[in-house]
């Protein structure tokens, strides 16, 4: 039995939800408030206006609640009127409210009927997106996204694509092997041996201690399986449950670490003073990529299986912005200090991640493929997924109130897919490729990776 079986209809996460948070991802005492402000936040993420039916749903679910509860309070009158008769002898009395009593727990069982189904709106919320935040430039797909810098070594152009071969051409004689993956595994998975192997570690390794030790960070082994409400805190359901991997118990294979760090703070209460907290991992990731048919089938570019380095940081709401950048900024170093042309793009209103207010994307230069190419995304989610999490802070000098926390991740950066961009930009014409001179040392000096002879 294959235990890694999709299940594309998971079941309903009726315990998955923030206990405190009735009405799901977005507050819907900003959506009473702010209802055009709500709808033309949808309207930039391509998702129709929803403010005047959740606002509905919530009157019709509050106003229930309360009928409920009045009528609770009703029975339990009632019960203790009735017992005080029987006390007294006074049968027929007693029986008279007996049947009120029957009457009210006929209505009681409707209304929680009813409740019960208004609660679904947690459901509508729950498959709406974040709303984009202010700057964030519009539009409707990827062509929306705006070039915010580049950057090459000593500002030269990067390598011409001329005369330049793809990474799996580069990577063949050095053992990077899909034909071996594919009688294993099908499409879209690799064995790496040898020097590639060698290389990918290495990256791995080197991005870690430089997350670590220049920024901070603190180095985490997360599990790469969790129960549905992590997925559901991060937001990958139930949305996308298409895209992930799910085992036979019940258990979802991580996409990304970004849902092992981020729950680290699920249904906690931090002190203002603990933040920021700053996590970074090195795992395996699993997707399905549904509904990637046809794209970048040879290579690494798009695997079922791969190697990331994942920053999460969990702030207060003032330093969010200026963590995302200081997030971006570390990608950008270890681009940077390996010599990798790249671009950092601004995402559009239309482009970013379902969790995202605000998406900085990194795109290395591939001279094989002459394009750049994502390698790393950082983004800002606001307390989008606080919410789903339950993940709050107490305010320094106050003594009950509590404040959703922010939450941020970005690649630091996605292992493969470096390496890729390794291959390709220090490839020579001799079939081998120069390492990194600030890679060498977690390399044991290596300078030159060569094809077996």
């Amino acid at each position: 039995m294959n235990p890694f079986g999709r299940r594309n209809h998971p079941r309903r996460l009726t315990t998955a939800r923030p206990a405190n948070t009735p009405l799901g991802m977005h507050d819907i005492k900003f959506i009473r408030e702010n209802p055009e402000t709500f709808d033309l936040g949808l309207k930039l993420r391509g998702v129709a206006p929803s403010a005047e039916s959740l606002i509905n749903f919530d009157q019709a679910r509050r106003g229930t609640q309360t009928r409920i509860e009045n009528l609770r309070n009703e029975k339990k009158r009632l019960s203790a009127f009735i017992g005080q008769l029987m006390g007294q002898g006074e049968i027929e009395e007693a029986q008279e409210f007996r049947d009120q009593s029957v009457e009210v727990n006929r209505e009681l069982s409707r209304l929680e009927s009813e409740f019960e189904h208004l609660q679904d709106v947690n459901d509508l919320l729950a498959a709406l997106p974040n709303l984009p935040a202010d700057g964030v430039p519009e539009g409707a797909d990827e062509a929306g996204n705006v070039e915010v810098k580049k950057w090459a070594p000593d500002g030269s152009p990067p390598r011409p694509h001329e005369g330049m071969a793809e990474h799996f051409d580069i990577g063949a004689p050095l053992g990077l092997d899909f034909e071996s993956a594919q009688a294993v595994s099908g499409a879209r998975f690799a064995y790496l041996r040898g020097p590639v192997a060698r290389l990918n570690r290495a990256l791995g390794a080197f991005m870690l201690d430089t997350h670590t030790t220049k920024f901070g960070y603190q180095e985490v082994a997360p599990p790469l399986l969790v129960r549905d409400e992590a997925v559901f805190g991060t937001a990958q359901l139930p949305k996308f449950a298409e895209d992930l991997f799910r085992t036979t118990d019940g258990r979802w294979l991580i996409p990304t670490a970004e849902v092992s760090l981020t729950n680290l703070v699920r249904e906690k209460i931090l002190s203002e003073a603990e933040l920021p907290l700053r996590f970074v991992a090195l795992t395996p990731c699993f997707r399905s990529e549904a509904g990637s048919a046809g794209r970048d089938t040879r290579g690494l570019i798009r695997q079922h299986q791969f190697d990331k380095v994942e920053m999460v940081s969990i702030t207060t709401p003032e330093a969010s912005d200026a963590e995302h950048e200081r997030m971006t900024g570390a990608a950008e170093h270890i681009l940077e200090t390996l010599g990798l042309p790249y671009r950092r793009m601004a995402l559009c209103t239309g482009d970013m991640g379902f969790s995202a207010r605000r998406t900085f994307d990194l795109e290395v230069w591939l001279p094989g493929q002459n394009a750049y190419r994502e390698i790393s995304s950082c983004s800002t989610c606001g307390d989008f997924q606080a919410r789903r999490m339950n993940a709050r802070f107490r305010p320094t000098g106050e003594q009950k109130g509590t404040r959703f926390v922010h939450t941020l991740n970005g690649s630091g950066l996605a292992v493969g897919r470096t390496l890729v961009a390794v291959l390709e930009n220090y490839q020579n014409a001799d079939g081998s490729v120069t390492v990194p001179p600030a890679l060498r040392p977690w390399m044991g000096g290596l300078e030159l990776l060569e094809p077996a002879k």
